[in-house]
């Protein structure tokens, strides 16, 4: 079964911005610690952000810190990672996954977990 499902993703220009949604299928994910990776043709995937499953703390990756903004709508069963300013370079397919371990350690190898979506892609391009 597909326990995550992302969509949002699309053609941008540069500079512009994307909320991406990861809803959960079949559970909740308030029962566990979120994050949302990327992965960009012939490159490794890498971590993003995460949301914590208990007060709802959100840590990023050093490198991506400022741009990207990761929330948790309860009622909706569904994480969102806003991207603003966005630059080619950030092309790439965008998917979420869990449990992370998320806290302050949080970083771009940070391991995604048993359970990932399919993604949504996000292509950047004037």
């Amino acid at each position: 079964q597909v326990l995550f499902v992302e969509s949002g993703g699309g053609l941008v220009q540069p500079g512009g911005s994307l909320r991406l949604s990861c809803a959960g299928s079949g559970f909740t994910l308030d029962y566990y610690e979120i994050g949302w990776f990327r992965q960009a043709p012939g490159k490794e995937h890498e971590a993003i952000a995460c949301i914590s499953k208990d007060d709802g703390s959100a840590y990023y990756v050093d490198s991506l810190k400022g741009r990207f903004t990761i929330s948790r709508d309860s009622a909706k069963n569904t994480v969102y990672l806003r991207i603003d300013s966005l630059k080619p370079e950030d092309t790439a397919l965008y998917y979420c996954a869990g449990p992370v371990a998320c806290n302050e350690n949080f970083n771009v190898g940070s391991q995604r977990g048993p359970r990932w979506g399919q993604g949504t892609q996000v292509t950047v391009s004037s």
